[in-house]
């Protein structure tokens, strides 16, 4: 797995390359701690475009960003969902917790308020 960070106006995306599962979930959580918590970045958007399957593990990370996000009134979406991904987010009943968006210029303009996700 392979994660990188960028920035696009008031937004952090973090481009999320393989799996994410129990052995490099903690890489995910780490990465979405210092941004939120240490960073205090305002818009954290994960890209999922690179990611076919995610485990319990890996969703527990993305709930914990999700959670220390509204925690400090920032604001945390997802985009481009495989569909195993999806799936793991409708069975789990996670898909209308997160802002979800297909593609990453709806998820930056969900940003502005000015889209509505897709779930």
């Amino acid at each position: 797995m392979d994660i990188s960070t960028r920035q696009s106006g008031n937004a952090t995306i973090v481009d999320v390359v393989g799996d994410i599962t129990l052995y490099n979930s903690p890489e995910v959580r780490k990465v979405l701690l210092d941004l939120l918590k240490e960073k205090r970045k305002p818009r954290v958007i994960i890209n999922m475009l690179s990611v076919k399957y995610i485990d319990s593990a890996g969703v527990a990370s993305l709930v914990e960003g999700l959670k220390i996000s509204r925690d400090l009134k920032s604001s945390f979406a997802l985009y481009g969902l495989s569909r195993t991904a999806r799936e793991v987010l409708e069975l789990t009943r996670l898909i209308k917790v997160f802002e979800v968006y297909n593609n990453e210029e709806d998820a930056l303009r969900g940003g502005s308020n000015s889209g509505a996700p897709v779930n």
